[in-house]
């Protein structure tokens, strides 16, 4: 490489240095969200859920714990079926706050759920990772610990998120503790706890209490569950269990829908996006009674799906309508409103990963949502976080930063003196406003390479996947750990220990 091409590496490298240390905990929306309905089309909506509800019911299966406190709040509850009057459950709704804080192990990251606020969060839940090297293979707790690392330099990153992805090489029944423990240790941000077993989230809870503290805890939200509905129209003990963990001990829910039109609603996109408003207005309605003021968050993941082979697919038109149409339903409730990300079903970090990750992600943006996780990282409809694909997603996590900053009108930004001194017929290169400005005035993406072509083939002719690898690999070896008061990483340690002696291993 020559001095000029080094140079210019290290000048990228400086400024992303300096956007890493001035990003902030999290995002403030100056642009307007895009209001895709009218008031008639929205509440034919609302109506088509009342009707879900009225009519045809949802159903909570094998808790009756669930089934008890919606019988006792006036549902109409037969066997596990439960149906209610027109409005009941959005009136069960109305304490959901509107805006609270997450509070991180590090305050200065705390992050602010609603309003015009936003968060991104990293991927969530794959079993296999890839990178250029590796391929593609199962997921291990090392793997784990690197996405948390990554997650954590990233300054577009907000949210750790919370299974980034499945550690395969610990049992089932006890990884829980290994990727609470890093989320806790290996960064300061604000995470997801466990869901998958009522015991897994009580144990998260507790791990969350030996770091915040229960006084803490009893007034303020730490940790939150990703509770997925069984689309269509169902609720599992599993996640319904999880939800009331949570939510009893006054902590955070996000009620996700995952619906693809045609396999889980029917293939229409109005009739998808009705059934998804009733479902995740019974979760919400169910963190209320289980704990009247716990903060939540409406979630909504809709896709549609190939109707030729039943798979996903992602960065869809119709998808992007839904994204656009659910939002406004959320706003109209008032609540924080979740969407996916940088979604797609390419297998790598190709031109189709992009165009569709960037299709599943503007919309998202337009509809003004207030979390997006699965922000960095999604290949393979979710099967799979890539290496690469992280790294170019939370950079675009950046640009898209600078999109919703808008645009601040005033004397200096119409830089008066730049004209000034300028004068005609010359360039603007050297005055005094672009001196001002040159480093904050442009997103720079440190990832693309705008040199000319000799400069570029110079340089070793690589395409984004590639200075992507050499990015994540460079992130990994300058990783430094955030502190952590000694007796409480013991602690934490001695609780996994503990519970990991509780019980046998378990791989299902």
């Amino acid at each position: 490489m020559s001095r000029a091409s080094l140079r210019r590496r290290q000048s990228r490298e400086a400024a992303a240095e300096c956007a890493r240390q001035q990003a902030p905990a999290f995002l403030k929306r100056c642009i307007p969200a895009y209001e895709l309905l009218d008031e008639e089309a929205l509440l034919g909506l609302e109506q088509h859920a009342e009707w879900l509800l009225s009519e045809i019911g949802i159903e909570i299966r094998e808790d009756p714990v669930a089934l008890q406190l919606f019988r006792e709040a006036g549902a109409s509850v037969d066997g596990e079926l439960l149906r209610f009057d027109r409005g009941h459950v959005r009136a069960l709704c109305a304490t959901a706050p509107k805006t609270y804080t997450m509070h991180a192990r590090n305050p200065a990251r705390n992050i602010e759920f609603g309003g015009d606020n936003l968060i991104f969060g990293s991927a969530y839940g794959s079993p296999f990772v890839s990178d250029l090297e590796g391929g593609r293979r199962y997921a291990t707790l090392a793997d784990f610990h690197n996405f948390i690392k990554l997650t954590y330099q990233s300054p577009w990153l907000h949210h750790q998120s919370g299974t980034i992805c499945e550690p395969t090489d610990v049992a089932v029944n006890k990884r829980h503790l290994d990727m609470i423990y890093a989320h806790l240790r290996y960064s300061d941000k604000p995470f997801m706890g466990s869901v998958t077993a009522p015991e897994r989230a009580e144990d998260s809870l507790a791990m969350a209490r030996i770091v915040f503290g229960e006084a803490f805890m009893r007034d303020h939200m730490v940790i939150q569950g990703n509770i997925n509905v069984n689309s269509p129209l169902v609720y599992d003990n599993t996640m319904t269990a999880a939800l009331r963990t949570y939510a009893g001990a006054n902590q955070g829910n996000v009620i996700s829908p995952f619906i693809m039109a045609g396999a889980m609603s029917p293939v229409t996109q109005p009739a998808l996006i009705a059934q998804a408003h009733a479902e995740v207005m019974v979760g919400i309605a169910l963190t209320q009674l289980v704990c009247p003021g716990a903060p939540v968050v409406y979630g909504s993941f809709l896709t549609t799906m190939d109707l030729k082979s039943g798979a996903p697919t992602f960065g869809t038109p119709e998808s992007t309508l839904a994204t656009l149409a659910i939002s406004q339903l959320s706003r109209r409730m008032g609540l924080p409103f979740r969407c996916g990300g940088h979604l797609t079903s390419s297998k790598i970090a190709d031109a189709q990963a992009m165009l569709e990750s960037t299709n599943a992600m503007n919309p998202a943006i337009m509809a003004g949502a207030n979390f997006i996780f699965q922000a960095a990282g999604w290949l393979e409809s979710g099967l799979t976080i890539g290496y690469e694909k992280f790294v170019m997603d939370a950079e675009q996590c950046g640009a898209l930063a600078r999109v919703i900053e808008g645009l601040s009108v005033d004397a200096d930004q119409l830089a008066v003196d730049a004209y000034r001194e300028a004068g005609t017929g010359t360039n603007f290169l050297g005055v005094q406003h672009t001196m001002r400005h040159y480093q904050t005035a442009n997103f720079r993406a440190e990832l693309s390479d705008a040199n000319p072509f000799e400069q570029w083939s110079e340089a070793g002719s690589e395409d984004m996947q590639q200075r992507a690898h050499r990015q994540w690999q460079k992130m990994l070896r300058e990783y430094e750990m955030p502190a952590m008061d000694v007796a409480l990483d013991e602690a934490l340690l001695d609780f996994i220990t503990r519970r990991k002696a509780s019980m046998q291993d378990a791989w299902y």
